[in-house]
């Protein structure tokens, strides 16, 4: 099956895309163990399928979770960036298995439940209207103040940014990597009794640097997002201004091979929204009385067990060297909220 859908996301697909885009959306959760959308019937396409994705489903029974080549740059970035970390800490793990939106349109077709118009959750509702889809987050934060955050020991950390321990981000990083359940469901299944729940992720290769005739080739960078399920409308807004890059798996989009076009710059952006429910204690942070001025200065310190990192509002963190890849967590229910 090969679908196609408009490259450009902000027009609206045809009756016959969205039927295609639907029909792969199915067969990419069924490959994966999870449920489908089948409320009325599974398709021919799906029922045919099966004994090929059982057989594939066999085949990678019990081997260990494999990443793609921009993944491997990720996490091999972390492994050595928080390799000082103390031994008690756990080390978190980039997901070996997660949807892949490897086609432009499929973040948009999940985003909504095929038997419905509209999705709606704690924190985000979504709407089907005559010239695509509307996305609203619950909270539409119009400051940025107190809302980057930057890793302790990698470039210089600027003076009006927060500065966070490595163990900190560590945490972070790993319950970002481990989101409750109802942040977990597909919009796509919400509406039958057995529901989807999985995280889903994007690879993009926005444009740094344009072809210049005879001077320099276009020049691209990576990026990966991930996102919970709930959140997948967060990667049909990105995928409409940056485009799709593919399946990260291909060699073909393989930006390690791809020298004369990539800017050896590697990053990944995960969406999680629960990590303003984590409290500063949990984190790690020191008591106020074992605090630096500049921890006390940022709020990097407690007082009482159960005050929240950040007090509770949406922030971003970043973790970044010199080797060019930059990890990104975003506790915001909306990318728009903190990105522009």
């Amino acid at each position: 099956m090969n679908p196609q859908a408009p490259s450009n996301n902000s027009s609206t697909p045809s009756a016959e895309s969205e039927t295609v885009l639907t029909e792969y959306a199915n067969l990419k959760l069924a490959a994966l163990g999870h449920p489908p959308f089948d409320k009325k019937k599974a398709s021919s396409v799906l029922k045919m399928a099966r004994p090929l994705l059982s057989s594939y489903q066999e085949r990678i029974r019990g081997l260990p979770d494999d990443h793609c080549p921009v993944d491997r740059r990720i996490q091999d970035f972390l492994d050595s960036y928080l390799s000082d970390i103390p031994n008690t800490e756990t080390l978190p793990r980039i997901p070996g298995e997660t949807l892949v939106l490897d086609c432009p349109g499929l973040a948009r077709i999940l985003s909504l439940p095929p038997d419905q118009d509209h999705f709606t959750s704690d924190i985000v509702s979504s709407y089907r209207v005559q010239n695509g889809v509307l996305h609203n987050p619950k909270y539409d934060r119009r400051t940025t103040k107190g809302v980057f955050h930057v890793t302790e020991g990698g470039l210089p950390i600027p003076d009006d940014k927060k500065a966070v321990p490595k163990h900190t981000f560590a945490r972070l990083l790993c319950a970002a990597l481990t989101p409750p359940q109802d942040l977990l469901l597909l919009p796509f299944t919400s509406t039958q009794r057995r529901k989807a729940r999985l995280l889903v992720s994007l690879m993009l290769r926005p444009i740094v640097s344009p072809h210049v005739p005879n001077v320099i080739p276009q020049k691209t960078l990576e990026t990966r997002f991930f996102a919970p399920g709930a959140l997948v409308s967060n990667l049909d807004f990105v995928e409409t201004i940056f485009g799709n890059a593919g399946d990260p798996y291909l060699p073909e989009n393989d930006a390690g091979l791809d020298i004369d076009h990539w800017t050896g710059h590697t990053g990944c952006v995960i969406l999680a929204p629960h990590l303003i429910k984590l409290t500063k204690e949990a984190l790690g942070l020191p008591h106020i009385d074992k605090a630096t001025p500049r921890q006390r200065r940022d709020g990097m310190c407690w007082k009482s067990k159960d005050e929240y990192y950040n007090e509770g509002t949406p922030f971003k963190i970043t973790a970044r060297d010199r080797r060019g890849v930059i990890v990104t967590l975003m506790a915001t229910e909306s990318i728009k909220v903190i990105c522009g």
